[in-house]
């Protein structure tokens, strides 16, 4: 079907006003399909012709104004509406949709943990389309009414507060019970985009509270409820915390009637913004064990969905060239927010560790784009899909990081809440933003705009030092283009060792001011010190000497993580071994005392230097070593001290177990000594490691599941069946993954996880090169969702080999590769070059 064009929404956008969507929902027809009725009312400005989007599995009628419209006449997902008069316009639209298993349109999911059934939509980017008829563009906002029919044991949400309204007759009692079917209705929202608008239906386990005069509520389904029940008071602490923290930034008031959070099965994302009813995956809902970090990353998302009401709901974008004013805005207030607001007053660490390497790897493959890009780089929808990556997201969070820095946050903050004020309700570019930030001001912010937002690829700051006369001096070179408002932080060494803060400098790059400065040379200079902008940064020869053997002694958590990241872009850069990365990672990591640093360091050693970075024959040494950083871990933890850092401990020793004897025993016993007892969750990923070794088989994958027949013991089983060492289990996996279109996307992604091993690569050979054109087959026949799912988990990234590598990119120029697949193919291939790279 073909992608909607910025053209062509910009025309229909001058022809129509939408004003309201009536939209009749029964989920009570079957199991694959469902009745959808629409009744859209709109304005044309002009006379003239135009289209509704909608993707049925039959259409059953059509009317304008009382007048019937072909049904033949849809064709590629558009219904044409010809010769419309000006003025009012009414259509009505009756049709059978599908569901969806990919977490696209309207999700089905049926519990296996309890047989309970629910749906849930997901209307991002053309999906609308899949549930009912839409003008589907962000910049024709409308109201929206929803009556649902389901189930009479059925809850039913939406944007705005539902109420029950009938039963239909056969209804039993019973909480779980009822073979009638109840019609719930949702308020009428304030206008939104046809991309915001939800519903989630089911028997879903609620808890409910009130807050500033507004309902708050959090859902899940009933299998997990003892698990949200545990963390409702978490959850719900952290969300009216945020919403009270955003009242008192922003002047305009949250804008809707009601603010639901759904934890809801299968979901492609780590949440969705819809105003009134966030979508989140529910696997934010702990079955098992979870750090501290794990908690904090949760407390990030909702934060981040919560500061979408305003930055996306409230107001929108005119086209998707500006998402980042969506998601860099989210994100950076989600981080900023729990700062100010909650528990959590660390996240610039986790967010140094987890987030902003994500943009900085986007940032330098060829797929790169600016986080503000032309709209013509934009020119339909399927090309605004592509860039919900790591530069949209924390790349753009990093850029306003910078920017509250230079040009502080109180004028920041005022140009907000002027650009609330303008467009409030309506759509906005990136134009209006910045003329909105002009207005507090008397920097030049379109000037930091064009740097900042429409260029790409990521800065590098490197210092010189050298003696002097007086002591020393301080020169900052800059490969790149964009201005930097830092810090720079100098520390001596102590007696003991310890790395002590001396001063720290407030520098402005580039400039042509030599810093001079008394005194001895610092055993340690940090650009960048406390993580103010977005750039690399490399270290003087003395300083990389300091670090590799004192990164630990850094007094400050937010320090180290810069430091490291610095010694993690080396490596990707060939400018550091990878072996002194694992040897700095060894010596450190065991004394370590933030999780985020160990977590953020641990998985880059193990996904990066292990598999990718050394060579095959170095590959056990890697693991062995990482076995003994997880020993030491667990030596330092067994007091009960620190149950998060002995979590990552057990973890890490988990995976890295080159000899299944020590798991399998743990396994055996259901506890670690010392603790923890095992989870669920462990005992899969116990179960995973045994399984890619040999040491366990089908009856003990069949005995797991038994145990744990939940969707998370689904998805467990689906990992170890593929990791299974064996030419039958990998032939399997294989036809499951590209000829079993039933699979959902989660056991998809399972399945694609355990497939490929490093310690398989005979095993797994002959697959390698197939892997490319059947990606592409696939992409095209199941959509963007197993599109993401494939190019992320089924091209082969163990095989570190040219041929791997020509094999890619000969499949660049297939003639029906999706775009979303291109893009992922790409990125691909630029990790296997590094990887081979750093092999030579």
């Amino acid at each position: 079907m073909p992608a909607l064009t910025r053209n062509e929404a910009q025309l229909r956008a001058q022809l129509l006003d939408v004003r309201q969507y009536e939209v009749a929902l029964d989920l009570t027809t079957g199991d694959e399909t469902f009745e959808s009725r629409t009744v859209i009312r709109f304005t044309a400005r002009a006379a003239g012709d135009t289209f509704v989007e909608l993707k049925p599995d039959e259409l059953r009628s059509a009317a304008l104004d009382g007048h019937p419209l072909d049904p033949a006449s849809l064709s590629d997902g558009r219904l044409p509406l010809t010769g419309l008069a000006e003025g009012p316009h009414e259509l009505r639209i009756a049709t059978r949709m599908r569901y969806s298993r990919t977490g696209e349109g309207l999700h089905r999911f049926t519990d296996p943990a309890d047989g309970e059934t629910y749906v849930y939509t997901q209307m991002f980017m053309d999906d609308v389309q899949r549930v009912f008829p839409a003008f589907d563009q962000p910049d024709l906002k409308a109201t929206f009414e929803f009556t649902v029919t389901a189930p009479a044991h059925w809850t039913v949400l939406a944007n705005g507060v539902t109420t029950r309204v009938t039963t239909r007759d056969g209804e039993r009692d019973g909480e779980n019970g009822g073979d009638g079917a109840a019609t719930w209705t949702s308020a009428r929202t304030p206008v939104i985009s046809t991309y915001l608008a939800a519903v989630a239906a089911g028997p879903w386990h609620s808890v409910r509270t009130e807050h500033a005069g507004l309902p708050f509520g959090i859902h899940c389904r009933r299998s997990l409820a003892p698990y949200l029940d545990a963390d409702a008071e978490e959850i719900l602490g952290l969300t009216t915390a945020c919403y009270d923290r955003f009242h008192e930034k922003f002047s305009e008031p949250y804008p809707f009637d009601s603010y639901d959070q759904a934890f809801v099965p299968e979901f492609n994302a780590g949440a969705m913004e819809n105003p009134g009813l966030v979508t989140f995956q529910d696997g934010y809902v702990f079955r098992s064990a979870v750090t501290d970090s794990e908690r904090q990353r949760r407390a990030v998302t909702i934060a981040h969905e919560m500061a979408h009401m305003w930055f996306g709901d409230l107001v929108t974008l005119s086209w998707w060239d500006d998402i980042w004013l969506n998601e860099s805005f989210a994100e950076f207030m989600g981080y900023q927010t729990l700062i100010e607001a909650t528990r959590f007053t660390e996240t610039w660490t986790g967010f140094g560790m987890e987030r902003k390497p994500w943009g900085y790897d986007a940032d330098q493959r060829p797929s790169t784009h600016p986080v503000a890009p032309d709209a013509s780089a934009v020119p339909d929808t399927a090309s605004a899909l592509l860039n919900f990556d790591g530069i949209s997201y924390a790349k753009g969070a990093s850029a306003l990081r910078q920017l509250v820095a230079w040009l502080g946050e109180k004028d920041f903050l005022a140009g907000i809440n002027t650009h609330f004020a303008r467009h409030k309700f309506a759509n906005a570019s990136l134009a209006d933003f910045v003329d909105s930030l002009a207005a507090h001001t008397d920097r030049d912010v379109h000037a930091w705009a064009e740097t900042w937002l429409r260029t790409t690829g990521v800065d590098t700051l490197t210092p010189r030092v050298e003696d002097s006369p007086e002591g020393w001096t301080l020169t900052v070179d800059r490969t790149g283009s964009r201005p930097h408002h830092i810090a720079a932080g100098l520390y001596d060494r102590a007696p003991d060792g310890a790395l002590e803060p001396r001063e720290v400098l407030a520098l402005d790059v580039p400039s042509d001011e030599v810093l001079s400065a008394s005194g001895p040379r610092p055993a340690l200079l940090v650009l960048n010190d406390g993580d103010l902008t977005y750039a690399k940064v490399r270290l003087d020869g003395t300083s990389l000497e300091t670090a590799l053997s004192g990164i630990s002694r850094i007094p400050d958590p937010l320090t180290r993580a810069v430091v490291w990241n610095s010694l993690r872009d080396m490596v990707r850069d060939g400018e550091l071994a990878a072996a002194d990365y694992l040897a700095t990672a060894a010596a450190h990591v065991p004394v370590e005392s933030d999780l985020a640093i160990v977590q953020g360091v641990l998985t880059f050693t193990r996904a990066h230097i292990a598999d990718r970075y050394l060579t095959p024959d170095r590959r056990t040494e890697a693991l062995t070593t990482l076995t003994a950083i997880a020993r030491d871990l667990l030596r330092r933890t067994e007091d009960g001290s620190d149950p998060g850092l002995r979590l990552v401990a057990v973890r890490t020793l988990v995976d890295s177990a080159t000899q299944p004897d020590t798991v399998a025993g743990w396994l055996a016993e259901g506890t670690v000594p010392g603790g923890p007892e095992l989870d669920p969750a462990l005992r899969w990923r116990i179960l995973a490691r045994l399984s890619v070794l040999g040491a366990s088989g089908e009856a003990d994958i069949d005995a797991a599941l038994a145990a744990d027949p939940s969707a998370n013991g689904q998805e467990g089983a689906a990992r170890c069946r593929a990791a299974l060492p064996t030419a039958e289990a990998k032939a399997a996996a294989w036809e499951r993954l590209f000829h079993d279109d039933t699979l959902s996307n989660y056991l998809f992604t399972a399945t694609a996880q355990g497939f490929w091993q490093p310690e398989q690569a005979d095993l797994v050979r002959e697959y390698v090169l197939r892997s490319y054109p059947e990606a592409v087959t696939l992409a095209a026949r199941r959509g963007p969702a197993i599109a993401d799912a494939a190019g992320r988990w089924v091209l082969p990234g163990h095989e570190i080999t040219e041929a791997n590598l020509q094999a890619g990119h000969a499949c660049l120029t297939a003639p029906d590769i999706t775009p979303l697949l291109h893009r992922k193919l790409v990125d691909h291939l630029d990790d296997l070059s590094r990887a081979l790279r750093a092999r030579r």
